[in-house]
């Protein structure tokens, strides 16, 4: 067995170390999907053998986690989900705001977007969190995270587009009750929990920071 690595360091593989062979066209809508045909290189040495995967391309995606340090509130949005139709807790879930990426956006402007349109917060100040690859085993997207450290004193109701289908309701609740039940299965999505623990870690700062809002 390998010693485990000091530290964390980048893949000795590139983008070169795979062979596309074949791409096929499946879908072409909202997001595309195709067919891949591929080999790659082995840690062990040599090539794999040739191997299809199907791809879900849907881009690059932004989240944003508002919080309120002075109150210790954090806001999250509930909204139907069809990929949760069959979760324990029913598909309406709980999550932060977030949207897709639009070509010549950049993630701040999205951000914002979203933070109108699905909860109706105009000011906010954007802290980076981080991001990550959603299901790479399938899919290519990223989503890139941010805490949106906001007043959120009259932040309700229901938001969101009409012509996109979208019925958002906004919630705040204090942050020690949401972080009591992270993993009860009402937030059980990637940028909720993520965020939510980037919060716990964080929240001691943000609230030496913002003491109080004018």
């Amino acid at each position: 067995m390998s010693p485990p690595s000091a530290q964390l360091r980048a893949s000795s593989y590139t983008l070169a170390d795979a062979e596309i062979l074949q791409r096929e066209p499946l879908y072409q809508g909202f997001f595309r999907a195709e067919k891949i045909t591929l080999r790659h290189r082995l840690f062990a040495g040599g090539w794999s053998r040739t191997i299809t995967r199907e791809v879900l391309y849907r881009g690059p995606a932004v989240g944003v986690l508002l919080y309120d340090p002075p109150r210790d509130q954090v806001a999250l949005v509930e909204q139907f989900r069809v990929g949760a139709l069959h979760e324990p807790a029913g598909p309406w879930c709980l999550e932060i705001v977030a949207g897709m990426v639009e070509p010549g956006e950049d993630l701040e402007s999205v951000a914002r977007r979203e933070l109108q349109e699905e909860a109706g917060v105009t000011e906010a100040e954007l802290e980076y969190i981080g991001n990550y690859l959603s299901s790479p085993g399938g899919t290519d997207e990223k989503v890139h995270m941010y805490c949106g450290i906001t007043d959120l004193h009259g932040v309700q109701g229901i938001h969101g587009l009409a012509q996109e289908n979208e019925d958002i309701q906004v919630h705040c609740l204090p942050a020690e009750a949401v972080f009591a039940e992270l993993y009860t299965g009402r937030c059980n999505n990637p940028a909720a929990l993520i965020s939510l623990q980037w919060l716990q870690l964080h929240r001691d700062r943000l609230r030496k920071q913002h003491t109080q809002w004018p």
